[in-house]
């Protein structure tokens, strides 16, 4: 798919929590076995998918520097809402202040939510619909304790502010493509307090089938190739699948490591390949290409190509403070914190 108008990306801004746990602290108490990522962030005990969205989203519009009356759409893509019933996007369009006259939606498709809401908002700025728009990924995402995903499951929020004002954008949208399949990999059913999964199931049918077509898919309809590319970012359930998903396209790991963060925060879910992308951002420089393939378990990918301006680098976003600057939890205090222990 490719706009019929340039859409940019003006501003841009992730948000991770201080605290951490180490993959070694979680093995102590459940296995012994090797862990998938050294550590992963943990929330606060004030902090969900809503405040983290805020923050990623407050420094992406004072980034782009733009009116928020201007903004017409907040689109937030989230799996972890802390209301079952009160969407999201209407309490962080409040805090924002963009409300009333804004198109404010809560988006659903597990972790790839919030590039299906980058590519929404793109084609409303396309339409003429609207000038600016906000897509927001956040998880405070959710494992039941000893399960694999328990290892992985991480927090924090990315949020991009998209314009027709392109003479401003830090990169600009070439191509978007989608790849969806019904595949039952990833689940969790209304009432149940964890997902579910079928453990390698996720891997070669789900994960890898998914983020191998949309990337494919995209160079096959653009006309480009691996080696167009200066960076790549692939959604991070662990380390290993997006090095070998980079392996299966033929692309390169320099090509790959930069937006690799799930090592140090974990899989953030809805936000993770968002994440990635800003980190890329920050560290890009003018006239570079990146693929950004998001994937959604149920499931389906996003690809998406971008192209950097002469304004990127200009600004950065507090993400590698973010990453470098934490605070070490216990188990105890992890599962205290993300809401593991109930008290009746």
């Amino acid at each position: 798919m490719k706009l019929t108008t340039s859409v940019g990306i003006l501003g841009y801004g992730a948000y991770v929590p201080l605290y951490r746990v180490k993959g070694s602290e979680i093995s102590r108490i459940w296995s012994g076995e090797d862990e998938p990522v050294r550590e992963k962030s943990v929330p606060g005990l004030d902090e969900d998918s809503l405040t983290m969205a805020c923050e990623a989203a407050r420094e992406a519009l004072e980034m782009a520097n733009v009116k928020r009356e201007e903004v017409g759409a907040l689109l937030v893509g989230s799996e972890s809402p802390p209301y079952a019933v009160k969407p999201s996007a209407t309490v962080i369009a409040e805090a924002l202040g963009l409300t009333p006259r804004v198109v404010a939606i809560d988006m659903e498709f597990a972790c790839k939510a919030g590039t299906t809401a980058a590519i929404l908002v793109a084609g409303l700025i396309a339409g003429g619909a609207i000038k600016h728009g906000l897509a927001v990924g956040t998880d405070n995402a959710q494992a039941r304790p000893g399960d694999e995903l328990d290892y992985t499951a991480g927090a924090g929020a990315a949020a991009l502010l998209l314009s027709r004002e392109v003479e401003s954008a830090v990169a600009l949208i070439e191509y978007a493509y989608s790849y969806v399949t019904d595949t039952p990999d990833f689940w969790r059913r209304e009432g149940e307090r964890f997902p579910r999964h079928t453990f390698r199931f996720t891997g070669a049918p789900a994960y890898f089938h998914h983020i191998v077509g949309a990337a494919k898919g995209l160079m096959e309809e653009a006309g480009f190739k691996p080696s167009d590319f200066d960076y790549v970012v692939f959604h991070q359930p662990n380390v290993r699948f997006p090095l070998r998903a980079a392996q299966m396209l033929g692309f390169k790991e320099e090509q790959v490591k930069l937006g690799l963060v799930c090592g140090e925060i974990g899989n953030t879910y809805a936000a993770a390949s968002l994440i990635g992308l800003v980190r890329v951002l920050d560290h890009a420089r003018p006239g570079q290409r990146i693929l950004v393939v998001s994937f959604g378990s149920g499931a389906g990918s996003d690809a998406i190509c971008l192209v950097t301006t002469e304004n990127v680098g200009r600004k950065k976003s507090s993400l590698e403070r973010l990453l470098s600057k934490k605070v070490y939890v216990d188990y105890a205090q992890y599962a205290k914190q993300k809401g593991l222990l109930k008290v009746a």
